[in-house]
């Protein structure tokens, strides 16, 4: 069945076309204009019952299928219009004969103005918000872009949902883009309709005349009601159509059908209805108007506005349980601490925590709908996914040291960092290039460091349209968790959690790991040299190559660093995955006489090797380094560092002390089939 109505569309396409060339009789014509105006209504119903424009996404197709369907059926009436006296079929002549009745000129006008309201109220603001929001729409992109990777990197979305997302996004643009061009369809159909109105009108009373020998009397008879009715005839659905249009491109903003988005905003505003009823009855005081009219409609909004304000819910605050309850039994401390095995208890440092001020209990407590510990849990298996190892519980608590809209990140007891949320708030991430200001209250994105500003709700579908990226509090905090543990997931790195890891990899290689652990490295060494990748951000997940690598690298060397950087060469596809874009690499490098000095000042001593660089030679550097980092910020990528293999881990030990964010990669540990692009070179 699908596949045949899919040949019927195709089919019924070529036949519009050859319509225009071969004549059709009356009574098919009449089919054909009832047909067009039954798909007219369908095509206005179906943009007012979807939720979504990309719902009726096939609507720019179904727009220029419509207009030249149109354009056809003209074609055909002035056909026979012109060279059947004006019978053009029943629908023309009783739609001619019910505009016209007696009189001919007030029939015109009533043409002339649906013709004009058509074409400059209805086609011409369809046209501006499709241009605006096809321009708007693409210019929010990259914006909406980064929003869907923040989504995918705090684990509120997974892969597949972000892959959907950013096709969603792409074939908004699309539509919108095609929309734009699209209005142009019925901006050209409402300007030859008037023209065939003329052609029509002038051409008949010209053939009646000097052909047919007719009176004028009897020809402006007969061609008027032909010129009307088909005027009219091929306006109902091109108003419908437009009308369509229209309704279809304001919709961005809408969640539902417009029948529920209007029901359901309305609803919410009793009090407007109420004003509106005393309105109409003040109307009815003024002197010689109308009495039962306003009366009527003042008294129906009036019950309407009461009983919705009746009906609209009440919201219960949640009581939530503050710090400085008192418990129900009263508690002896000094009892409990006489016991030396209680005060043990104390020293417990837990890996990660997450202390919140009074307001933001709400976002965590799952009793009043929070979300946080579910976000924290798809973050953790994500990371497991992408990195190797799994990260330890967050331990979540309120604080009454904090402000009421703050929170803070600790790690083994010290605070990591901390930051500020409003919740009745979005946050709007600043995009590069703005296509307009909103008001908001002045900030900073507490994970990367982005100038943003807390917005109302009302503003976000408006930041969303000037390219802001819009994020709610819950993801904001979510996001500034996940960066900070990334950053520091090598100290969470634990010696339990390598034994698990090893434990875990044994099950599928037992003979690797009984060669490997501990005959050629011991639990502590391994910790050293998955730590020393985790600070990197090289994943770990690949633990078989690592300890194959191990195991061949032991046979020449047991120095920690050297067994670390044959690890990267073996993980360069790993590497080179986590830091190309589409088979190329932006690099910075460096000047070789630069890279012959740093391999000239190593030193080795008890402590290991060590760069003996002068300050002055590193003050240089560093200096370079400050001005082509800057590009980096412009291309929103990561600084690389290109260097050789053999100076590569000394040289991001001295960076990171300047670029903590810095990454110094190695020309082993790029892919072959990669591109390098040096956008800066370091003398």
């Amino acid at each position: 069945m699908k596949k045949w109505f899919g040949n019927a569309i195709s089919i019924f396409i070529i036949i519009i076309v050859m319509m225009i060339i071969i004549p059709l009789s009356p009574t098919i014509l009449d089919m054909l204009f009832v047909l067009n105006i039954s798909i007219s209504i369908i095509v206005l119903l179906m943009t007012m019952y979807v939720g979504r424009a990309l719902e009726f996404s096939v609507f720019p197709s179904l727009l220029l299928i419509t207009t030249i369907f149109r354009m056809a059926l003209s074609i055909s009436s002035t056909r026979l219009i012109l060279t059947e006296q004006g019978q053009a079929g029943e629908v023309i002549s009783m739609i001619g004969g019910f505009v016209l009745g007696n009189n001919a000129i007030v029939g015109f006008i009533i043409f002339l103005i649906i013709v004009l309201v058509q074409f400059i109220v209805i086609v011409k603001g369809a046209e501006r918000v499709s241009e605006v929001a096809a321009r708007f729409t693409l210019d929010a992109m990259p914006g909406k872009q980064m929003a869907i990777d923040a989504d995918l990197s705090s684990g509120l979305i997974t892969e597949e949902e972000a892959k959907q997302k950013r096709s969603d996004t792409q074939r908004e643009a699309d539509f919108y883009g095609a929309m734009d061009g699209a209005t142009k369809f019925v901006k050209g159909d409402a300007i030859m309709s008037l023209i065939i109105t003329f052609i029509n009108f002038i051409g008949g009373v010209l053939i009646g005349l000097v052909q047919a020998g007719m009176s004028f009397d009897d020809v402006m008879n007969v061609y008027s009601i032909a010129t009307v009715g088909d005027g009219i005839v091929a306006q109902i659905p091109a108003l419908l159509i437009s009308t369509a249009t229209a309704m279809i491109v304001t919709r961005a903003a809408s969640t539902g059908n417009i029948n529920e988005d209007l029901s359901k905003q309305f609803s919410t505003q009793p009090t407007v209805l109420l004003i509106a009823g005393a309105v109409m009855f003040a109307f009815m005081l003024l002197p010689g108007g109308p009495k039962v009219q306003p009366f009527i409609l003042g008294l129906l909004f009036i019950i309407l506005g009461v009983r919705l304000r009746v009906k609209k819910p009440v919201e219960e605050v949640p009581e939530l349980e503050g710090e400085g309850e008192l418990p129900e039994e009263e508690f002896d401390e000094n009892a409990y601490f006489r016991d030396i095995n209680n005060v043990y208890s104390l020293l417990n440092v837990e890996p990660i925590e997450m202390e919140f001020g009074y307001s933001l209990i709400p976002l965590v407590d799952e009793a009043v709908g929070g979300n946080l510990i579910n976000r924290i849990v798809i973050f953790r298996r994500q990371f497991a996914q992408e990195m190797g190892f799994v990260i330890p519980s967050v331990r979540i608590r309120d604080s009454s040291k904090l402000g009421a809209n703050q929170y803070s990140i600790k790690m083994k007891g010290e605070e990591i960092t901390k930051g500020e949320i409003l919740t009745d708030y979005f946050l709007a991430l600043q995009p590069p290039n703005l296509t307009g200001e909103i008001d908001g209250i002045e900030t900073i994105e507490p994970a990367y460091g982005i100038p943003s500003k807390w917005i109302t709700p009302d503003k976000k579908d408006l930041a969303e349209v000037y390219g802001y990226t819009v994020i709610d509090p819950l993801s904001v905090m979510v996001t500034h968790l996940s960066e900070t543990i990334k950053k520091y997931s090598y100290e969470l790195l634990t010696r339990a959690e390598v034994v698990q890891l090893v434990e875990n990899l044994k099950i599928h290689s037992p003979d690797l790991v009984g060669e490997a652990i501990p005959a050629v490295i011991s639990f502590g060494s391994l910790q050293k040299i998955l730590a020393n990748l985790l600070k990197e951000g090289i994943p770990i997940i690949d633990l078989g190559t690592i300890l194959e690598t191990i195991v061949e690298s032991s046979s020449t060397t047991k120095d920690i660093d050297v067994i670390t950087e044959n690890i990267r060469v073996a993980l360069k596809r790993t590497i080179t995955r986590k830091f190309c874009d589409n088979g190329q690499i932006k690099v910075i490098t460096l000047d070789s006489e630069l890279e012959k000095t740093i391999l000239s000042s190593m030193t080795r001593s008890e402590q290991g090797v060590y760069l003996a660089m002068s300050p002055e030679v590193i003050q240089r550097m560093v200096s370079q380094l400050l001005e082509t980092v800057s590009k980096f910020n412009d291309l929103q990528q990561t600084p690389i560092l290109l260097t050789s293999h053999v100076i590569r881990v000394y040289l991001y030990r001295l960076l990171e002390q300047f670029y903590p964010n810095i990454y110094v990669l190695s020309f082993n540990e790029i892919a072959n089939n990669i591109h390098i692009q040096a956008i800066g070179n370091i003398t």
